[in-house]
């Protein structure tokens, strides 16, 4: 293709980035390369602008353009770079009229994107270098963390209607997905029901064989939800939990909605409903105001929840947060903090893995000789494999972070 992505964060972005192909390809664009960002952290922005540096010296007569969730919240630091070519906002990228015009003079086209008021269902076949299909069922968020600067790069939350969601399963899997994972900012928002949706999918395209879920939060999770994993052996038992700490004074100066005793009561009762389950979470380290004892019951959480997979995130303010305007922990407490929770989260796996060795297990190939389990751990062929096949297979040790196939 004459556009190539450059794709930072998350599914939804890998999902979008997708569109963006097609898009600016069915536009005529020639000799372009996007950078599509992330705003979680601002180590993220910074390899985002490191990026654009970096294209430019090696590809000093080709069109660059920043889009994404940075570009939406930040649109004039990246219009200011001299590298830039053209900033697109979120609802912008995905837009034919958009990419159609990238000749105009403007150099800036980003809109208001708590004006937008529904997601549209965008129709992808495959994705680049992905074994897996991703289907986008939500965007944005209701929710005002203290720390999150996402509502205003995504929106308010919206949903794709459900009927178009099932449609989109049933191609997908018509055209060879073995695996769904459904995506969006805010998936257990979905209207009117996430746990509804998952019911319908796995009923009505009933060709499909394993439904994944991206990061939930758990107060949302929803009856239905609970049923269909206790019940159908198609939606995997991994759930990635957005839990951020494990403090209740630090999850009520976040603006969470969970106590620490919640997330813990979750993870028993979707135990006891499915006994296969993993479950992995999000977890910041050095929000403002925590101590270090305050930090000991977020390093306890993960035992506490079970949680065999962390996704660390040194806390770093983000421009017009609350939390931005708090009681700092020192950089240096914050970065020892986030390296003692990765520590932690190698046990925990370390734990699950030697768990694992000697069981059989049912594994979806990818590209590269590995797989993942119906619990998401990573499987290590000794040669490469066909992707997309689900095979059965002996676990017969590790590495310490991936299962090594017998």
């Amino acid at each position: 293709m004459s556009v190539d992505v450059v794709t930072f964060g998350c599914r939804l972005n890998i999902t979008e980035s997708e569109v963006i192909r097609r898009e600016a390809d069915a536009a005529g664009v020639a000799d372009a390369v996007v950078i599509n960002t992330c705003a979680v952290t601002a180590e993220a922005v910074r390899q985002a602008r490191q990026t654009v540096r970096r294209l430019r010296r090696e590809r000093p007569d080709t069109k660059i353009v920043v889009t994404g969730c940075a570009a939406q919240t930040d649109p004039t630091s990246f219009a200011g770079m001299p590298e830039v070519d053209r900033v697109l906002g979120n609802e912008e990228k995905l837009s034919p009229v958009a990419w159609a015009g990238l000749d105009s003079a403007e150099k800036i086209i980003v809109g208001d994107i708590m004006a937008v008021t529904d997601t549209a269902l965008h129709r992808i076949e495959r994705i680049e270098g992905h074994t897996r299909a991703f289907l986008q069922v939500q965007n944005g968020c209701d929710h005002r963390c203290t720390f999150c600067i996402i509502p205003f790069g995504r929106g308010n939350s919206r949903s794709v209607p459900i009927d178009d969601v099932v449609a989109q399963a049933r191609r997908l899997v018509e055209n060879g997905a073995r695996e769904i994972v459904l995506t969006g900012v805010d998936i257990t928002s979905y209207a009117p029901g996430l746990g509804l949706l998952v019911k319908q999918i796995l009923r009505e395209v009933p060709g499909l064989d394993r439904l994944r879920l991206s990061s939930i939060d758990s107060v949302e999770a929803d009856t239905d939800l609970l049923d269909a994993l206790a019940s159908d052996a198609r939606l995997m038992p991994h759930l990635h939990l957005s839990l951020q700490a494990g403090d209740d004074m630090i999850l009520k100066r976040m603006k969470r909605r969970h106590s620490r005793a919640d997330a813990i009561a979750f993870c028993d009762r979707v135990r006891r409903l499915r006994p296969d389950v993993v479950f992995g979470g999000d977890i910041i380290a050095g929000f403002p105001t925590e101590t270090e004892d305050m930090f000991a019951r977020s390093l306890d959480l993960v035992d506490e929840c079970g949680l065999t997979q962390l996704h660390v995130f040194p806390f770093s303010p983000r421009p017009g947060t609350p939390a931005e305007r708090m009681p700092q922990v020192t950089g240096d407490v914050v970065k020892d903090r986030a390296r003692r929770l990765r520590e932690k989260g190698e046990i925990a796996l370390r734990r699950h893995l030697d768990g694992e060795v000697g069981a059989r297990r049912r594994v979806l190939t990818e590209r590269g000789g590995l797989a993942r389990t119906e619990q998401f751990t990573p499987v290590r062929f000794t040669a490469p494999m066909e992707p997309g096949v689900i095979l059965d297979i002996a676990v017969a040790g590790h590495d310490g972070r991936q299962l090594l196939a017998a």
